[in-house]
């Protein structure tokens, strides 16, 4: 089997250190090199540039993504990170759709102050991208019960023992030594967990809470299905082999639902979730890095094998699925009360992106409210907004007043659509975007809200998202309405998501230009306003009858037909 290039690069260098030291201590360099940059995924860091300026040549930055398990972050921690985008970044903080921050805008000479800083505060960017566990996302809404803080417990607990063991990132960035590559200890290093050359691709694993499955569970490679009674939690269902990524034009990659396989008790959890890993460990493709996700072993040896797998390697854990149901994805915004009678209060940021703009100086206010009531968590959702957890009720107020004074609202803060949406980031930043996401994305609901309200549709919740290429960050195929980009100002539109996150959309237009979207959806809209079932929603309508239609046209798009229903 011949290698892809990035399995020849850890074969080689096991440690991951590659010459990132020398290259960060080079002050004539402004980037790394082809090779360091595959290094520097796993230390959490993708080098890009601002594409806004290609014309004047390449302007070497880099995005850094912290790795913050369930997206709790303590006032200080909050601090830390707004104090960092200030000093290194573009004076934002974007909230990730795995309950993390990134940071745009930073110049290879702040990239080790930064990195540094993080780690001061008791954080990490070790493993936040690169070939290994990701962030491990978790319910993020404060305990209303018992269980969801044992869920919680689990998440950290989780994150810690999928960590890799490298002591390059320490050297690199902490001690600012460059590894002696030739050393046996670094040149014969084997990971416990991952071994020499760590996985295929990246693995994504989050916990879930029914009924809300606000992480998207089934997108993951190893999703964990809260089992509950009572106030206790009894242990997980398993679900194996989701993801959204896919190449336009490749029907050989496509989105796919996590199969669930299996129940298990909470004390098994770490072995399970070590078995999964392992299996994509030692079964993925290291030859095709398109082919190389954990989805594709699963779709490939089918489900019963997996569960056999899991058994053999964990031991026969697995016991028959418990019974759950989902009914949304979405985020509980305003004022709420958790177990314990503190409050906690959702607050929506548009597409993730906490900046000051003329009215809303949200970054302001959330800095302030850090420094205000240090006692607070914040805690981001996978939805992209913030949680302010732990307020005092006598605080209630106050903290409602200082944010007033900002122009944030803790009431009525979107409209129906723009509070369901997501984006990617795309433009200017990412190098694999290929068409607008984040920056049009705002301005595009505006205009749907608008033909909504001409057809008398005004106030109909439609979940609606956008990513600037098939890659699916923004997990735009669980929608009920995907804008997915394919050259600038050309999206695919997709259709037939639904609101519990349990049925994948499918493509509904190939490609559809940025002005001619509402001549798109304008007759689909108004069919759904005439024809539905009563409560219908719309992508439940567009499964339904829809979708349908068109197969039984013969219309195809560039994907594999999905399936309009689990």
């Amino acid at each position: 089997m011949s290698l892809s290039k990035n399995e020849v690069l850890k074969q080689n260098d096991p440690v991951l250190a590659g010459a990132i030291s020398q290259a960060l201590a080079d002050p004539a360099l402004d980037h790394f090199s082809t090779d360091d940059e595959q290094f520097l995924k796993f230390h959490g860091v993708y080098q890009q540039d601002d594409r806004d300026q290609r014309k004047a040549g390449k302007h070497y930055q880099m995005m850094i993504r912290g790795r913050i398990p369930g997206g709790v972050m303590t006032a200080d921690q909050w601090l830390t990170f707004d104090d960092l985008a200030t000093q290194h970044g573009n004076n934002t903080l974007r909230i990730t759709t795995r309950q993390s921050i990134q940071f745009h805008g930073v110049l290879k000479s702040g990239l080790r102050p930064l990195i540094q800083k993080i780690n001061e505060s008791l954080l990490s960017t070790l493993a936040a991208c690169g070939d290994v566990n990701r962030n491990v996302t978790a319910p993020p809404t404060p305990a209303y019960t018992r269980a969801r803080e044992q869920v919680f417990a689990d998440s950290v607990r989780l994150a810690h023992a999928l960590a890799p063991w490298t002591g390059a990132y320490h050297s690199i960035w902490i001690e600012g030594v460059q590894l002696k590559l030739d050393e046996p200890a670094h040149r014969d290093f084997v990971d416990p967990l991952y071994g020499r050359t760590y996985l295929p691709r990246k693995f994504k694993a989050s916990f879930v809470i029914p009924p809300v499955n606000d992480m998207d569970i089934y997108t993951n490679d190893l999703g964990l299905i809260a089992v509950v009674e009572g106030d206790q939690l009894l242990g997980y269902n398993l679900a194996v082999g989701g993801g959204m990524g896919r190449t336009h034009g490749n029907v050989q990659t496509f989105p796919r639902l996590a199969d669930v396989i299996g129940f298990f008790r909470r004390e098994q959890l770490v072995e399970v979730a070590k078995a999964v890993l392992t299996i994509h460990r030692d079964f993925g493709d290291r030859a095709n890095r398109k082919h190389a996700r954990l989805k594709y072993v699963v779709e490939e040896r089918g489900a019963a094998w997996v569960h056999a797998e899991v058994c053999r390697r964990a031991g026969d854990v697995l016991t028959a699925v418990r019974r759950f149901e989902f009914t949304t994805t979405g985020d509980i915004y305003g004022w709420q009360r958790a177990v314990d009678d503190s409050l906690f209060l959702t607050l929506f940021v548009e597409s993730g992106r906490v900046k000051d703009v003329p009215g809303r100086a949200l970054k302001t206010a959330l800095r302030q409210v850090a420094a205000r009531f240090p006692q607070i968590e914040f805690r981001l959702s996978a939805n992209q907004n913030v949680i302010l957890a732990r307020i005092r009720p006598a605080d209630r107020d106050a903290l409602t007043a200082l944010l007033a004074t900002h122009g944030v609202k803790t009431e009525q803060q979107a409209s129906v659509l723009h509070a369901a949406a997501m984006a990617c980031p795309a433009l200017p930043t990412c190098g694999l975007a290929l068409a607008e996401s984040e920056r049009m994305l705002p301005g595009l609901i505006d205009r749907i809200e608008k033909l909504g309200a001409e057809l008398g549709l005004g106030g109909e919740e439609i979940i609606i998202r956008s990513t600037g290429c098939p890659n699916g960050c923004a997990r735009p195929y669980m929608a009920e309405i995907a804008f997915v980009g394919k050259a600038p100002g050309r999206y695919q539109l997709w259709l037939g998501g639904n609101a519990a996150g349990t049925r994948l959309n499918r493509v509904y237009r190939d490609t559809v230009k940025d002005p001619e979207i509402e001549a798109e959806l304008r007759p689909v809209l108004a069919r759904w306003k005439n024809e539905r079932l009563p409560g219908e929603r719309f992508g439940d309508y567009c499964s339904r009858i829809v979708l349908p239609e068109q197969i039984k046209a013969g219309a195809a798009g560039d994907v594999a037909p999905a399936p309009l229903s689990r």
